[in-house]
């Protein structure tokens, strides 16, 4: 499990590689995407907060990358935080995600990129539940639910 220290480590050293990579045109990112989802992961734009179509979902499952199709989280490790964005405690993998330090509007965050190609997903931050303590604050607009996990009986 990922903790603070080890996203600061992988933000300023790197992760491990992705098994494949995705790599597309700016005009074929264009031509598959939305405008706001384009926005959000090609251009690192941000939604406005309690807007997202997953902000408030509930629903069991995996949450994909919504431009590669790569899972990235699992609905188990998903928090209500308040925040307005949905709110994870950890990738499916270490290796899904990528971390980069974000210096933009005047302040130092870390985003939170998908590995495979990298769309903007969000940002994490060390204010999430244990046992991580990490909440990785995520654009709607960068993900898609993508499989329901089956109930036990």
């Amino acid at each position: 499990m990922q903790n603070w220290n080890d996203v600061i480590r992988l933000a300023n050293h790197g992760g491990p590689a992705p098994e494949h990579r995705v790599e597309k045109t700016d005009a074929e990112w264009k031509a598959q995407l939305t405008p706001e989802q384009y926005y959000v992961t090609r251009q690192h734009g941000t939604e406005r907060a309690f807007t997202g179509e997953y902000c408030e979902a509930h629903e069991p499952g995996l949450y994909a990358c919504v431009c590669c199709g790569t899972p990235l989280y699992d609905s188990r490790t998903k928090f209500e935080s308040g925040t307005g964005w949905p709110s994870f405690t950890q990738p499916v993998q270490e290796k899904a995600i990528r971390y980069k330090k974000d210096t933009s509007y005047g302040m130092t965050r870390v985003e939170v990129l998908c590995n495979v190609c990298d769309a903007h997903q969000g940002h994490v931050f060390p204010d999430g539940p244990p046992p991580s303590g990490l909440r990785l604050c995520i654009n709607s607009a960068a993900i898609k639910l993508v499989q329901a996990q089956k109930e036990a009986v």
